[in-house]
């Protein structure tokens, strides 16, 4: 079972005076980022007890304490590691973050990453700890769930069938830009989006964040990558309370992602889908956002969550769209 750790400097000068509140900066928690594979692989040639169904990109703080674990589910033919700086800042803040690698190619079908997804929390019970320090304890009695793109979608799906099979596992629902097909009227299977409004009966708090850019195309010879009718606007729509949407004007669908992203599909990220002029605003927001959303619901400290709502709080994007369901 091999073990990577990583760790990250702290913010630039500039970053950490572009906004008034410590959400979008690195937090107070020294964080490192640790690789964990799955059953099958082995560095030493043995087995390490309970390894996970699939490999995975662990965010932890490095200081003792009991933290929220949140998983983050990549986006479609996307890396796990190319989250790392949005994982590393959230994380920052004192949250475990887990995100698997579902798969290295796929078809349209997402049935088997929903299956794979669903496997790696029911192994976090059993397997988790034993990947963890013994002074970091995970509290898995409130997980969230977030996904990117089309981990969006796989994320949406689970949470879906949990809440209709009056499953308890999760606590909140996070969706990154989420997109159900390739194109309006284009959805790939299992079809999510209903058309139906509040028709998602989730029982458990979602925030849905978007890309102003991306519903338009970065040039004729591609599509949107995250086409109207089929993105981030119609999965808000059909959300029930309590739900909060925000919505980064000038910012594409993969500037959440790492500032560098290697290898063919990381330089393909720059140039398939509309881009902002820099990814680390966008990623900052997100990170913010997320960790302001989970400190409500998980931690019952809204108060970021609303500053963030009522304006009061200088962010490093502009948002054009700001709404909530309560």
């Amino acid at each position: 079972m091999a073990m990577a750790t990583a760790s990250f400097p702290p913010p630039s000068a500039t970053a950490a005076s572009a906004t008034s509140s410590i959400v979008f900066e690195i937090g107070k928690f020294n964080a490192v980022l640790e690789k964990v594979e799955s059953a099958g692989c082995c560095s030493s040639g043995r087995h390490l007890p309970a390894p996970p169904p699939k490999p995975l990109l662990i965010g932890r703080p490095s200081d003792a304490g009991e933290f929220q674990v949140l998983l983050l589910i990549h986006g479609y033919l996307l890396y796990n590691t190319f989250y790392s700086q949005l994982i590393h800042q959230i994380a920052s803040h004192g949250f475990i973050v887990i995100a698997p690698q579902l798969y290295s190619v796929a078809g349209p079908d997402t049935s088997e990453e929903i299956k794979a997804t669903a496997a790696v929390i029911n192994w976090l019970p059993e397997g988790l700890r034993q990947h963890l320090p013994p002074h970091v304890n995970p509290n898995l009695n409130k997980i969230a769930l977030s996904g990117h793109s089309r981990g969006g979608k796989t994320s949406f799906a689970l949470a879906l069938a949990l809440a209709e099979q009056k499953s308890p596992k999760l606590s909140a629902l996070i969706g990154l830009d989420p997109v159900d097909g390739t194109g309006s009227g284009k959805q790939t299977h299992p079809p999510v989006l209903k058309y139906i409004p509040q028709s998602f009966d989730l029982g458990v708090p979602v925030l849905v964040i978007g890309s102003g850019l991306g519903e338009l195309k970065r040039n004729p010879l591609f599509p949107p990558c995250a086409p109207k009718g089929i993105n981030h606007e119609e999965f808000f729509e059909e959300c029930r309370n309590p739900a909060h949407y925000f919505v980064a004007k000038d910012y594409g669908h993969l500037d959440l992602l790492d500032d560098e992203t290697g290898g063919l599909r990381g330089k393909a990220s720059y140039c398939l889908c509309k881009n902002g002029e820099s990814r680390e605003p966008m990623r900052r927001f997100v990170g913010g956002a997320v960790v302001a959303f989970l400190k409500a619901y998980l931690n019952g400290e809204d108060g970021d969550l609303r500053a963030i709502e009522d304006g009061d709080l200088c962010l490093p994007v502009h948002l054009q769209t700001v709404e909530s369901l309560l």
